[in-house]
């Protein structure tokens, strides 16, 4: 069958189109940035990639006629104030751009909303399925509450908390109940539901047995990974004040922070298990979701990370944008050093950030991460999907991968840190020689006064890496 995959560069996206080819489809990947889409070549044969913005309808005239099954999962939740209106207006595009296709059906994924008072994140999400449920063809919408996977929001965010706090003071929302699900179990249910006609325009709530309060679910994760946690719960820790407990001590933006503690007060529970007999699927559970997402962490084998996804910086950027590094009006920082191991600083060059920091004055860059999550910025927190593989669009601590060919020697980085200005870090290896260029665009006086004022740190930052990236190490 031919499947039209919206959203193939997020987190569910890159999950599930593998699974999808494995099971002989063809699959038409809709993507904002071609840039930043990255299949394995071993795939490119059996899959079209079109580039399409849902908020421009225009674009969405390069959808084949001939699909038979779409999948919608496209979210914005922490981009913008106005996600809810933007996200009503990409589902009524997308539904009114298939009347000129041959489409069956169309499967959503949303979120659990069977509370009367919701937040403005789950109301986005039933707004949406309302919408698509409109279109002439057969509906099909999953809903789940937390998604449990190496990678996840929900994962990770747990595990920042768990693992570096030895005791937490909490709102009482920790007190209300969900119904997680592991991702494997997500994509089982997505590919089932194919063509399935017991699914047809009906809505399903999708999660394992374990209902459990967040607090559990802090526990459950300490226990997993033999910590002693206590946990205080308070009724006087307001939203704001929530908000920007989960930001500082996550790795999550302030946006993200914000829908979720609105979400949290909202119960997850799922109606019934109606969709597992239908399908024959039966969700592992929390525990389970616990151990097989750290046997993937351990192993490195990370499919997709939130952190990769735009959301997770609030910069919607578009990569080819930003590819041409400018020349006029700007600052550099340009060093060249002669390398005694090619193959030795490729590899540092592309292990760069994460767990390795940044390999000199490691504390100068962990205070500017610092000072960045201080004025709303991403931080270093976010880290990187994987240690040693970088790819177009990935995230490196508070920079966005714009371009990466180890092969060719050439990384160039875009700063997604707040910053008067623009800013890019490039590497290039050319013969026994590698460059090394800071180039920053300042935005009027600031941007200019600021340049002056780190420039003392340059020598100490940029000199200190060159030195370490090329040196002989044992």
């Amino acid at each position: 069958m031919k499947i039209l995959l919206t959203g193939a560069t997020g987190y569910i996206g890159k999950r599930l189109l593998p699974i999808l080819l494995e099971n002989g489809h063809h699959v038409v990947c809709c993507v904002r940035d071609k840039e930043r889409f990255n299949p394995p070549k071993s795939l490119a044969q059996h899959i079209s990639i079109i580039e399409i913005d849902l908020l421009e309808s225009s674009t969405l005239k390069n959808i084949p006629n001939d699909i038979d099954i779409a999948y919608y999962l496209v979210h914005s939740m922490s981009s913008t104030n106005d996600y809810r209106v933007l996200e009503q207006k990409s589902a009524i595009n997308f539904r009114q751009a298939l009347r000129s296709t041959s489409v069956k059906q169309v499967i959503y994924l949303s979120g659990i909303v069977n509370e009367k008072e919701l937040s403005e994140h789950l109301l986005s999400r039933r707004n949406v399925e309302k919408e698509l449920e409109k279109g002439q063809y057969h509906f099909t919408c999953l809903r789940a509450g937390i998604i449990i996977g190496s990678g996840s929001a929900s994962f990770e965010i747990i595990r920042d908390l768990v693992e570096k706090l030895p005791f937490m003071i909490t709102p009482k929302w920790l007190q209300t109940r969900c119904q997680p699900i592991g991702i494997s179990d997500v994509i089982l249910f997505l590919t089932k539901c194919m063509l399935e006609e017991r699914t047809f325009n009906r809505n399903f709530d999708i999660g394992c047995d374990d209902i459990l309060t967040y607090r559990e679910m802090l526990l459950g994760f300490a226990k997993v990974r033999n910590l002693k946690r206590i946990i205080w719960t308070v009724p006087v820790m307001t939203p704001k004040l929530s908000s920007y407990w989960l930001y500082f001590v996550t790795s999550t933006s302030y946006n993200l922070a914000t829908s979720l503690v609105e979400s949290m007060k909202v119960e997850v529970v799922c109606r019934n298990t109606e969709l597992n007999e239908i399908l024959d699927v039966h969700p592992i559970s929390y525990v389970d979701c616990l151990n097989k997402a750290f046997s993937k962490i351990e192993k490195g084998d990370i499919d997709s990370s939130w952190k990769d996804a735009y959301q997770s910086s609030g910069m919607g950027i578009h990569i080819s944008d930003h590819m041409v590094v400018p020349e006029h009006g700007c600052f550099n920082d340009k060093r060249n050093a002669k390398i005694k191991d090619i193959e030795s600083c490729k590899e540092r060059i592309w292990s760069i950030g994460g767990k390795n920091g940044w390999y000199y004055a490691n504390w100068l860059w962990k205070t500017r991460g610092f000072l960045d999550k201080l004025f709303g910025g991403v931080g270093l927190r976010r880290g990187r999907t994987n240690q040693h593989t970088l790819a177009a669009g990935d995230a490196l601590d508070f920079w966005r991968v714009l371009y990466s060919d180890k092969e060719e020697g050439r990384l160039l980085l875009y700063a997604e840190m707040k910053l008067p200005g623009e800013a890019w870090l490039e590497f290039r290896l050319e013969g026994n020689k590698l460059t090394q260029i800071a180039t920053f665009r300042p935005l009027g006086l600031t941007g200019r006064l600021y340049w002056y004022a780190v420039y003392p740190l340059h020598e100490l930052i940029f000199g200190g890496l060159i030195r370490k990236l090329t040196e002989v190490t044992n």
